[in-house]
């Protein structure tokens, strides 16, 4: 089961409470306090791990808790620490809180994020004796922080396919790479999110094969939303059109028109993304008729139309090359954007985003 958005409510360890004890000794009946404190009560810390896929975890576990400190002890004995729980997320998970404001964006393995921190431990009496005034009494632990977060998972993906229902993207992601998405003749087939690694000559790349976009979706329409998130990490868009449509009233310059609407709807910085035309169904006698319709569409706004065939690999490799070295220009240009900044460890330059990790890692 794939969920890409869950609620959770995380709880932190209460401190261990400190401890009233007196030192008691043959011969010294008046030995003095010695109430050690309570140790501080576990944090509760998300992880960004690079082998888990879905937060299906804490969709049917959604309350988890932090150990609790331990009490302090006689004999100046402090309580041990609560351990910490360790949530593991997936990479690229994004975290808000009940205000929907972000918090953190994991987006990198091992990306760390303190959820809830936890409850200071109560001091002994020990400590709160003060000069010559013994105290006869101790602190509480305190609670540990309770949050409500919404976990939100974004696709690290270089390319991402975009296009209507039974488009065929899937096909396209199962013959550029060892992943199987569910590939049928009808609408909807992918109803959740797959990723292939490709490999066309000297570029290497990560496709993403995301549900079908219909009109409204930016909207929250159909699969809109779930759709439309997972594409908003990828540096280049690959649009799909199906030539040979089953509904009635489609063509290219309509479909790509669509598509190019629900991306600016739901983030205008989406309709700027690097992008190319990949027209599919070549294999069929009315894709390969309606393939000069897609490149004309394509040319109107400036786009590099392939015409493909995903069924029997027509085209396929220089769909594959083409977004390979597109997908090596953005990632150049951000670099080249972001610029380094001088404080990198042992002579290295640090960019801005590396900065910006480390901040958070610090959160």
């Amino acid at each position: 089961m794939f969920v890409d958005e869950t609620t959770i409510e995380v709880t932190a360890g209460r401190g261990g409470d400190g401890v009233t004890s007196f030192h008691r000794e043959k011969y010294r009946p008046r030995g003095g306090p010695d109430g050690g404190n309570g140790g501080r009560g576990g944090d509760v810390v998300l992880v960004a791990e690079p082998g888990i896929a879905t937060l299906v975890e804490y969709h049917f576990h959604p309350h988890q808790r932090a150990q609790k400190g331990r009490h302090g002890q006689g004999s100046n004995r402090q309580g041990g620490a609560g351990d910490d729980l360790l949530l593991p997320v997936p990479v690229g998970t994004l975290v808000r809180d009940e205000q929907g404001t972000l918090l953190v964006d994991l987006a990198w393995p091992g990306a760390r994020f303190v959820a809830a921190k936890g409850g200071r431990g109560g001091r002994g009496n020990t400590v709160l004796t003060v000069g010559r005034r013994v105290a006869h009494f101790h602190e509480k632990g305190e609670p540990g922080r309770r949050r409500r977060l919404t976990l939100e998972l974004r696709l690290l993906a270089d390319a991402g396919l975009v296009g209507f229902p039974n488009a065929g993207k899937s096909s396209i992601v199962g013959f550029a790479s060892a992943a199987k998405p569910r590939v049928a003749d009808y609408p909807f087939t992918t109803l959740e999110p797959v990723l292939g690694v490709v490999r066309a000559g000297a570029y290497d790349y990560v496709l993403a094969d995301v549900p079908g976009l219909i009109p409204g979706a930016a909207a929250g329409k159909g699969l809109g939303h779930r759709f439309l998130r997972h594409v908003t990490r990828s540096a280049v868009l690959v649009h799909v059109l199906d030539l040979a449509p089953l509904e009635p009233g489609r063509d290219p310059e309509a479909d790509l028109a669509a598509l190019a609407a629900e991306l600016a709807a739901y983030d205008p910085e989406l309709a700027a993304r690097p992008a190319l035309v990949a027209a599919n169904k070549l294999d069929l006698p009315e894709g390969r008729a309606s393939l000069p319709d897609a490149e004309a569409a394509a040319a109107r706004r400036g786009l590099s139309c392939y015409g493909v065939s995903a069924a029997t690999g027509e085209g396929m490799q220089a769909l594959l090359y083409a977004i390979g070295e597109a997908v090596a220009a953005a990632r150049a240009a951000q670099a080249e954007a972001e610029g380094p900044v001088q404080g990198g460890g042992q002579g290295q330059a640090q960019t801005p985003s590396r900065r910006r990790r480390d901040q958070l890692a610090a959160v």
